[in-house]
């Protein structure tokens, strides 16, 4: 009897330990488009809204948030970068879709025109689509052809994607010191994807400073967003096309300079453009920024690294002069 009570009174106590709870379910990952053909009945909606001519002050982009939700940001200083357009005074708005036309505050968007009315003044604004004036930049002689769509010899396990473009994550077999560096980028469409991880990666200049790459189309232009130099200096405008379009960046980069000692006596120097847009304006690296292979600054020179950071993110017409 007593061995019947102990074997009784284990198996309560097993019915009453506390169980492990399960892991919870990873949530889906935000779905990723890489063609204007793949993307959905909201994408074509997105993009930058601008009349140069008859509403020079005014211009505006719309934003896709995923599942017919939409932002619009109302300029009243003009699209950054076209004419003298800063972007800097932003009117902001949500709405969701309403078969092929969404109702904003200010505004409604249908049949490819944005028609609404700010401070007062009326505009209908047709969808733009631009062009950088140095996309397709052909190499000059005695560039260094770093990628041409041919071959990736020139990087460490780089590796083309089936459209013949250069994957993220890879760096270049050289290192460099002083030079001029164009490239484009191509950003894949991530509607549900915010902040950090809407099309992510990195340009990084001697793999130490990077110049950010993500799809901060219609966002405030920070330094951790398009065009920004992370951790050193926010873009002076915000140049970030929609995703789905090629960019370019140009860079003049003059690197640090060093005494016999090591020590440094000069910072880096660059200037960016950005869809041919000057971005920074010899600009004063104050060091190098997280991320970068390489976490201090010294004489030796380094390559060039496009990060990987989970988004196909690709290149292409990556070529460098040295200076």
């Amino acid at each position: 009897m007593r061995r019947l009570l102990i074997l009784c009174a284990s198996a309560l106590l097993g019915a009453d330990a506390p169980k492990k709870k399960a892991p919870a379910p990873k949530a889906p990952e935000p779905p990723v488009y890489l063609t204007v053909e793949t993307a959905g009945p909201d994408f074509p909606l997105q993009g930058e809204y601008a009349d140069a001519k008859a509403h020079p002050g005014i211009g505006a982009n719309v934003i896709a948030l995923g599942d017919g939700n939409f932002r619009l940001v109302l300029f009243r200083d003009g699209l950054p970068g076209l004419g003298d357009g800063l972007g800097k005074s932003r009117l902001e708005s949500e709405a969701r879709r309403e078969g092929d036309r969404i109702v904003f505050k200010q505004a409604t968007l249908a049949e490819g025109k944005l028609v609404g009315s700010l401070d007062g003044k009326d505009f209908t604004l047709p969808r733009l689509v631009r062009v950088s004036p140095t996309m397709g930049l052909a190499s000059p002689q005695g560039a260094t052809v770093l990628f041409d769509g041919r071959s990736a010899d020139a990087w460490v396990d780089g590796k083309i994607d089936p459209r013949g473009h250069l994957e993220a994550n890879t760096k270049t077999k050289q290192a460099f010191t002083d030079f001029k560096l164009h490239l484009e980028f191509f950003l894949p469409f991530k509607p549900l994807g915010r902040g950090q991880g809407r099309a992510n990666s990195g340009v990084y200049l001697q793999h130490r400073y990077e110049v950010q790459v993500l799809d901060s189309f219609g966002l405030a232009g920070l330094d951790n967003e398009c065009g920004g130099i992370y951790k050193n200096a926010a873009p002076r405008l915000n140049l970030c096309l929609p995703p789905l379009q090629w960019q370019t960046y140009d860079v003049d980069f003059t690197a640090a300079k060093f005494d016999a000692d090591g020590k440094k006596t000069a910072d880096a120097v660059v200037t960016v453009r950005h869809n041919g847009v000057v971005v920074h304006d010899r600009l004063a690296l104050k060091g190098a920024t997280p991320g970068g292979a390489f976490k201090t600054e010294v004489p030796a020179p380094g390559p060039i690294y496009f990060q990987g950071h989970g988004n196909p993110v690709v290149y292409r017409n990556v070529w460098l002069v040295g200076k």
